[in-house]
């Protein structure tokens, strides 16, 4: 089989198989983007299941949602960005024909175009993790303050010395998984903290079980509607997560 063959293959499977793909979008104060961005995803990819994790207290969209595509799971209160992706990857889990998962963000910063070409990329390189990364040559970061780009930088930096998982974005929450990852972070993960530094937790999680992870570049645009849940607090919680993954790593390589 030559090349062109192989691609057209991947592309057939990757068609017939879109039912079996699930996003996963964690939501906080996000009226304003949430049905523009699950109507876009479901007019580029009409076979796809989302689930929409939404911690906005008082605020419940169930009955908002007319495509049953869209599974909606409001848990009144703001528990944090990691244990809702944790949470809708155990829901999505009870199907057992969903083979890959997709975590992305509410606030279009994450573009659904870019998934097309990175969902082919997993399928042809048989990956577990394949992350989205702001930090390779072809990224680009649009619309950031000099401050939260500094800060997402040193926090990478500090989590590439502390944890070498050999990546370059420990942090950015636009990534897909396959099967085998998703029931291992699901047994092993948000136990040290929640926020963003899930992300490095799980991250680490796939790696000391030595799956197959990979990067390719994305685009990532700063929210233009809604409220950011990055606040002081999360910060600090975040860089103390990272000390505690460090100690999990030393324990294992023992």
């Amino acid at each position: 089989m030559d090349g062109n063959q192989k691609n057209l293959k991947i592309k057939l499977v990757i068609f017939t198989k879109m039912k079996n793909i699930s996003i996963i979008i964690p939501t906080y104060k996000e009226k304003e983007n949430i049905f523009k961005l699950t109507k876009k995803i479901l007019n580029l990819y009409p076979n796809v299941n989302i689930f929409v994790i939404d911690d906005t207290k008082n605020l419940n969209l169930k009955n908002k949602f007319k495509n049953n595509k869209i599974k909606y799971f409001l848990r009144r209160n703001k528990r944090g960005r990691g244990s809702a992706v944790i949470y809708g990857l155990k829901k999505s889990l009870k199907n057992k024909s969903n083979n890959i998962f997709i975590e992305m963000d509410a606030d279009f910063s994450h573009n659904p175009k870019e998934l097309k070409k990175k969902i082919e990329y997993f399928f042809k390189n048989k990956l577990d993790l394949l992350i989205s990364s702001r930090y390779l040559e072809k990224s680009k970061i649009i619309n950031w303050s000099m401050q939260r780009l500094i800060f997402s930088k040193l926090s990478n930096i500090l989590a590439s010395l502390l944890l070498n998982v050999g990546v370059t974005d420990y942090t950015n929450g636009f990534r897909i998984y396959s099967r085998r990852s998703v029931e291992l972070i699901v047994r092993k993960c948000g136990k040290i903290g929640d926020g963003f530094i899930v992300l490095s937790e799980i991250l680490l999680t796939i790696k000391l079980k030595k799956y197959k992870i990979s990067e390719l570049p994305t685009i990532f645009v700063n929210r233009k509607r809604g409220e950011s849940s990055v606040n002081l607090k999360l910060i600090f919680q975040s860089l103390f997560g990272i000390i505690k993954l460090y100690l999990i790593k030393i324990k294992n390589s023992k």
